[in-house]
């Protein structure tokens, strides 16, 4: 009784004399667009602006457009340069190692907060492939990127060469698949997943949706024929290469990533889950909740009965069913797969003090992997969707400043 007072006055104190004003940055997802795409219906909200919502609560909200196919490196590259400003600069080794263009001509920002630093940190939510991306992007600020590592020659980007402490403050996933999720490993064995979409880029890429895979030289020439774009789009070395979103979103590839993003002792860490499923009465798989949108429920069926595998042959069990249609509830909770271990993992209880260097769950919600971001859903979910970010955006502001 007595310890249960000390740690809400603890609480009830660092709410008090503990509040930031830090901006809060939004990533969006696998497939996802910038606030200028899709003749301006929002990836935050659908119909409804989110990041205006939490701008009305008294937040400085930033969103940011990246490579919506892209890897996780190349996402948090880009993320880092909208909000600084400048030109994108992938790395030296990088670009060598996977043969795409350093600095894109074309991948030139403005900055939307050029006085982002230490002393200036930042607030990351990320949806979805998102939550790997902000955690990627932690990574390049920590720690030295070498263009020549035999020679100790760093990387001459302000991002990759030096060590940038205290620039984020938490990081929040949002239905994010820490440990990959079963549906890529499906997708990507039965249909040719992701080289499909980026075959089609520069048919269907416009002023509505754009692939920004220039570094990769995915775009049409002036002059070049479609046969000779296709052929050219075939032969390229990225469909043979882990640089690519699909390999971070699988099993093997979200396992490599959580051996080195791992959590840092200085940075608060939020999983906000989702499961739009239950168990079987006759079964150890999950079908649908009732509800569940059309686009969403084949998705979850099969998520909710299919085993994903592995590099070394073991594969996922029964615990991996539950799901929100396109990534698997257990993987949301945080990074486990590593090969250091799994992240310290904790079911939030409001009355607790909050340590930096763990992954706080929240929920899982009754809702899909669009619903939680105010899509496809009915009053209900829209409703739910938006408390739930009004008030994760209440609990990070009252996070100790640095």
């Amino acid at each position: 009784m007595i310890k249960s007072f000390i740690i809400r006055v603890l609480v009830t104190f660092t709410c008090l004399v503990g509040q930031n004003n830090y901006p809060i940055v939004l990533i969006h997802g696998f497939m996802g667009w910038g606030s200028e795409e899709m003749g301006g219906y929002n990836y935050w909200g659908g119909i409804k602006d989110y990041a205006q919502m939490l701008r009305d609560e008294g937040s400085t909200v930033f969103t940011v457009s990246v490579g919506p196919v892209s890897s996780n490196w190349e996402r948090a590259i880009e993320v880092y340069t909208q909000l600084k400003g400048g030109q994108v600069d992938y790395g030296k080794s990088h670009a060598k190692k996977f043969n795409i263009i350093q600095k894109p001509q074309g991948k030139v920002y403005d900055a939307l907060y050029p006085q982002w630093d230490g002393n200036n940190p930042i607030h990351l939510i990320g949806h979805s492939q998102g939550g790997q991306t902000a955690r990627m992007l932690l990574y390049l600020l920590t720690n030295k990127v070498y263009e020549d590592e035999e020679k100790g020659i760093v990387e001459k980007s302000k991002l990759l060469g030096g060590i940038n402490e205290n620039w984020i403050r938490s990081i929040t996933a949002v239905v994010s698949p820490h440990d990959g999720t079963t549906l890529a490993d499906v997708i990507t064995k039965t249909i040719p997943f992701i080289q499909y979409f980026i075959g089609l880029a520069g048919v269907i890429g416009t002023r509505f949706y754009d692939f920004d895979l220039e570094q990769w030289g995915f775009y049409r020439g002036e002059d070049e024929t479609w046969a000779a774009y296709l052929k050219r789009m075939r032969t390229h070395d990225a469909w043979t290469t882990k640089n690519i979103c699909s390999w971070d979103l699988s099993l093997e590839g979200a396992k490599e990533l959580n051996g080195f993003l791992q959590a840092d002792p200085t940075v608060y860490y939020f999983s906000i889950c989702a499961a739009t499923t239950k168990k079987s009465l006759d079964s150890p798989s999950h079908i649908p909740l009732e509800g569940t949108s059309i686009l969403t429920r084949s998705r979850a069926k099969i998520l909710g009965s299919r085993v994903g595998y592995w590099g070394d042959g073991t594969s996922t069990d029964s615990t991996w069913f539950e799901n929100d249609g396109i990534v698997n509830t257990r993987s949301m909770y945080g990074p486990t797969t590593g090969n250091n271990g799994p992240d310290p993992i904790i079911t939030l209880d409001e009355g607790d003090l909050l340590i930096p260097g763990q992954w706080y769950v929240l929920g899982p919600f009754p809702l899909d992997h669009w619903n939680i971001i105010g899509h496809l859903g009915n009053r209900r979910t829209n409703q739910l969707s938006e408390r739930i970010f009004v008030t994760h955006i209440k609990r990070l502001t009252n996070l100790s400043s640095f």
